[in-house]
């Protein structure tokens, strides 16, 4: 099947099942809901702390968006496994490595257009609301936070993919990844101090500060998330490679 015929039909999985389709358009919604909700009722109040991260605090949604991101690369991997899905697909596809190409491409396509609407979204709409405290895109690391917010979002979403293909479940990779990045990694952030700058997500949100501290930069920070991702990929990879459909 041509590379285009193969990139189509997984587009066409992607808008047609309701639970991938719903968890990348969740990955917008959600996080500007959040973006308005605390943006109208405590962002100007916590802006009145001198060492407050202004830009940082521009991005909070994203904590909530991540997750949708994460459903969506699980669910859009997960769905092969279901009612032998993946058989078919395969059969339809006889080339695993050409079908896990096109899958992962369209995941990251999709996660990273949705990821930058959301994250420019999220920062102009939140300034809406913080009066004599808004920032714009020309403040120093607004441009670099709101773009590779974006990036973020799509690399959280190909981790997630890749750890599907290798656990064969969206309900798995979810229970792992969701409670690491909302608990654990906040709890291991306090006792390991800068060697959690390397954990998936702490790393990535560096790209998010306007100067960010620790051992590790920005684009230092978002190139872990993105060696993370890969790593994940690779192990996905090979589990489709290796196994029986």
């Amino acid at each position: 099947m041509p590379a285009t015929a193969v990139l189509h039909s997984e587009w066409i999985k992607i808008r047609s099942v309701r639970s991938v389709s719903g968890s990348l358009v969740a990955i917008l919604l959600v996080t500007m809901a959040i973006t308005v909700l605390t943006a109208a009722t405590v962002a100007q109040a916590e802006a009145v702390d001198a060492d407050a991260d202004l830009l940082f605090a521009a991005f909070y949604a994203l904590n909530f968006g991540q997750i949708a991101a994460i459903s969506f690369g699980a669910t859009a991997v997960s769905t092969e496994y279901a009612n032998g899905a993946l058989r078919m697909s395969l059969a339809a596809v006889p080339d695993r490595t050409h079908f896990f190409a096109a899958k992962v491409s369209l995941i990251g396509a999709a996660g990273l257009g949705v990821g930058l609407v959301t994250s420019f979204g999220t920062f102009l709409a939140g300034q809406l609301f913080m009066g004599e405290y808004a920032i714009g895109l020309g403040e120093p690391g607004a441009l670099r936070a709101a773009f590779g917010g974006g990036v973020y979002l799509a690399l959280m979403a190909l981790f997630a993919a890749g750890l599907t293909f290798l656990l064969r479940s969206a309900v798995a990779v979810l229970s792992m990844l969701i409670p690491f990045i909302l608990i654990v990694s906040f709890v291991v952030g306090d006792v390991a101090g800068s060697a959690a700058d390397y954990l998936p997500d702490r790393a990535g949100q560096l790209i998010l500060h306007q100067h960010a501290g620790g051992s590790l930069g920005p684009w230092a920070g978002l190139a872990v998330t993105a060696a993370w991702a890969t790593v994940a990929l690779l192990a996905g990879w090979w589990a489709l490679k290796r196994r029986d459909a």
